[in-house]
C-alpha cells in the first residue's frame, strides 16, 4: 500500500509512530517508508514535534551540586595518588649521602603515605555522603516525573488530529494538548468525557483555552475506558449526570501503552 495515497492512515501511523504505540514489523517498516519517502518522513517528523512539546510541562534542572562535588574530591584523590607513588618511588632509589639521609627520606614517605591514606579515607566518606545524597535527589526526581501509561488521539469528523491525551495514573493527571486549529468561541467552552463500555458519559472535566493543559483524574475514571470525546458546551461547561448537551466535535481510543 503506498500510504502518500492515504493521507488519513499515513496521519494515524505517524502518531502511533510518534507515541511508542506502533511497535514490532509495523513500526520497522513505517521507519523503512519514511526512510525512502519524503512524505512519510515529513508525517513523521511534524508528530515527532507535536508530541516533544510535551516538554514544555518539564522544568529545567541544572546539575546537582553533589555532582561537582564528586568530580572535585575524585580529581583531588588522583592527585593524591599519584603523589604518595612518587614519594614511594623516590624513596625507593639507592642513596649515596649515608643512611641517615634515607632515614629522613623514609620517615617523609611514611608521613606522606599517612597524610594520603587520611585525606582517601575523608574522601571515600564524601563520596559515599554525595553519592546518597545524589541517589536520593534521583529518586525524587523520579518520583515527580510523568509515567505516561494512556493515550489517545482525538480526531475530528474529518479524522484529522485535533487533541492528544495523555495520562498519569502515578500524579493523577490527564494532560491535552491541542495540535489541531479548532479554537471554541468566547461563550462556550470544550468538555472532556469518558465514554464506558456501559452506561453514559462522565464528564473529565472541562478545558481552558490553552494549548497544554492539565486535568485531575483518578485511575478508575480512565481504567477500562475505550473512547473519549470532546463536545463543545456552553460556557462553563455542563453538569455530569446531563452528559454532553452540545456536537461532539473530537473523539478518539484510549490506548495503554505497553513499555
Amino acid at each position: 500500500m503506498n500510504l502518500i495515497h492515504h493521507p488519513e492512515l499515513l496521519d494515524k501511523l505517524a502518531a502511533a509512530h510518534a507515541l511508542g504505540t506502533l511497535r514490532g514489523g509495523a513500526r520497522r517498516r513505517f521507519e523503512a517508508m519514511a526512510r525512502e519517502q519524503a512524505p512519510v518522513r515529513a508525517a513523521a517528523l511534524v508528530w515527532q514535534s507535536r508530541v516533544a512539546s510535551m516538554n514544555e510541562l518539564q522544568t529545567p534542572q541544572p546539575p546537582a551540586p553533589a555532582v561537582w562535588t564528586r568530580i572535585e574530591n575524585l580529581v583531588q584523590g588522583d592527585s593524591q595518588q599519584q603523589a604518595m607513588a612518587a614519594a614511594r618511588a623516590q624513596a625507593t632509589k639507592p642513596q649515596a649521602t649515608g643512611w641517615l639521609r634515607s632515614l629522613a627520606l623514609w620517615r617523609g614517605a611514611t608521613a606522606a603515605g599517612a597524610l594520603a591514606t587520611v585525606f582517601a579515607l575523608v574522601t571515600a566518606v564524601g563520596l559515599r555522603d554525595n553519592l546518597g545524597a545524589q541517589i536520593n535527589e534521583l529518586q525524587a526526581r523520579l518520583s515527580a516525573t510523568p509515567q505516561i501509561e494512556y493515550v489517545a488521539v482525538l480526531n475530528d469528523d474529518q479524522a484529522s488530529a485535533s487533541m492528544l491525551v495523555t495520562f498519569d495514573p502515578k500524579n493523577g493527571k490527564l494532560t491535552l494538548q491541542r495540535v489541531g486549529g479548532f479554537q471554541e468561541a468566547s461563550d462556550k467552552s470544550l468538555q472532556l468525557w469518558a465514554l464506558p463500555p456501559s452506561g453514559g458519559p462522565r464528564s473529565l472535566g472541562v478545558l481552558s483555552q490553552e494549548r497544554l493543559l492539565q486535568l485531575t483524574a483518578g485511575v478508575g475514571d480512565v481504567r477500562e475506558v475505550p473512547t473519549l470525546a470532546i463536545s463543545l458546551e456552553p460556557k462553563g461547561g455542563v453538569p455530569s449526570e446531563r452528559g454532553p448537551t452540545g456536537p461532539v466535535l473530537f473523539k478518539g481510543t484510549l490506548i495503554q501503552k505497553m513499555i
